[in-house]
């Protein structure tokens, strides 16, 4: 589909995340040019061609709000290290500071790519390897490459990392000013901009406040690690923030896992949305619990993330259902932490964590997260006649519980096509996987 075709997707269920539309059986979405323009259950208007899937199940793509795309290259090489320690000093005190522009490219296009292919359309891409502004100009290449929906998340160099990370002096890189005038200088386009920012945690006081009015200057969302392993209770930055004035709806908190209940509720008392990256959080030592019931208590749905590839999977399948299984354990153990949250978290709470919930906290629930008239047309087809889900009996269920990347027939971005059949559909993706085992060579070679 290209320019302004008009095309309607007719498929056995749609799930339009829309309270408004709900579930149809046997629905269709009719989308003109990049731009959803009808989702119904009745006749498809006269005239117009329809794509007829009568065994796939229609929903929006997915939503990841936290994601270190860069680190593709070197997926899986993280997950036996004894400690979130280890993690810090060899990638993020080691490694990442020897990353090239190249690397930075090839890394962000590979796990763009990849993530497309297993359904996630959007993706909030947390880029601390800031060490140039040539890998900022990187960064923003490889995603465009993709093809995919992005919030570029501009963060700090790993060059000197400890001057970067504990009590910082430095403010944000001014470089960030120059990607908002001259490269991504609006948000209407595929790809937007806010800021990966440090907080009490990483910066010092006075360097934080400063970064954060910067953002806010240049009309930026501001996303944070908050409050993972012992930091939490050391740091008590949420309170910190918000003693300073600074909490507000533009702001997104990863983890949260040692964060207190005070303020997890000063996070809703201002509107501050939450990220957890539930695979990582619970395969990393230390970490600390993942707060979903607790976010839930104070009145914050979080979104989910699939932060490193270095540590985990990389599709919102696998941190859905971690979730669903983690908050059932949590509430039903005997010793239940929370009071008011539900005692059964559902198949559709959780598939709103992955789509509505995750665009709202990217700052663009007014684009994509539902099968919505006037939003954009991403979505995503799964063949419900695969063996593992057929017969359906609950397609939200089946989505939730059950499927997995290989499952998903199709991926549209923007009302374009990225796979189809089973198949991504670029041409550049053999080159691109030659150029990511060159950048996986070199990046192992220097960390040796």
């Amino acid at each position: 589909m290209t320019g302004n075709e008009v095309t309607a997707i007719r498929a056995g269920w749609v799930l339009s995340m829309d309270p408004a539309i709900g579930d149809l059986r046997h629905g269709h979405v009719v989308i003109a040019g990049d731009t959803i323009r009808m989702v119904s259950a009745g006749e498809v208007p006269p005239g117009i061609p329809v794509i007829d899937l009568p065994e796939m199940i229609l929903l929006p793509g997915f939503v990841d709000t936290h994601r270190h795309t860069w680190q593709s290259c070197i997926r899986h090489g993280c997950c036996d290290m004894a400690s979130s320690a280890q993690y810090f000093r060899e990638i993020l005190g080691g490694i990442g500071g020897r990353y090239r522009p190249e690397d930075v490219m090839v890394g962000t296009w590979l796990g763009a790519v990849s993530a497309l292919e297993m359904g996630t359309t959007t993706l909030m891409d947390w880029a601390h390897v800031m060490n140039t502004p040539e890998h900022a100009d990187a960064a923003i290449e490889g995603l465009r490459a993709a093809g995919i929906r992005a919030i570029f998340g501009y963060g700090w160099p790993l060059t000197e990392p400890v001057s970067w990370m504990d009590a910082s002096m430095r403010p944000h890189p001014h470089d960030i000013e120059r990607i908002r005038r001259d490269v991504l200088h609006s948000d209407d386009g595929l790809i937007g901009l806010a800021m990966a920012a440090r907080g009490p945690e990483m910066a010092a006081n006075g360097v934080w406040q400063q970064d954060l009015r910067r953002a806010r200057d240049m009309d930026l969302r501001s996303s944070i690690h908050m409050g993972a392993a012992g930091r939490g209770p050391r740091f008590e930055a949420i309170r910190q923030m918000e003693e300073a004035g600074l909490l507000g709806p533009d702001l997104t908190f990863v983890h949260c896992n040692t964060s207190s209940d005070d303020e997890l509720r000063m996070m809703a008392d201002h509107g501050v949305s939450a990220s957890l990256g539930v695979q990582v959080e619970t395969v990393t030592l230390a970490y600390g619990d993942v707060p979903i019931d607790r976010l839930l208590e104070v009145g914050i749905r979080p979104s989910l993330s699939s932060d490193t590839e270095t540590k985990g999977a990389g599709d919102m399948f696998t941190q859905m259902r971690l979730a669903l299984s983690l908050y059932r354990a949590q509430k039903t153990n005997g010793h239940s932490r929370t009071r008011s949250t539900p005692e059964m978290l559902t198949t559709r709470d959780v598939l709103e964590m992955a789509t509505i919930v995750g665009a709202e906290a990217n700052g663009l629930a007014d684009r994509v997260g539902s099968l919505t008239p006037g939003k954009k047309a991403d979505l995503i087809l799964i063949r419900a006649s695969d063996l593992n889900l057929v017969p359906v009996t609950d397609p939200v269920a089946a989505v939730v519980a059950a499927a997995h990347p290989g499952n998903i027939d199709s991926v549209m971005v923007g009302g374009r096509f990225v796979k189809r059949g089973g198949q991504m559909l670029d041409p550049a993706i053999a080159r691109l996987r030659a150029r990511a085992a060159a950048s996986q060579a070199y990046l192992y070679e220097a960390r040796a």
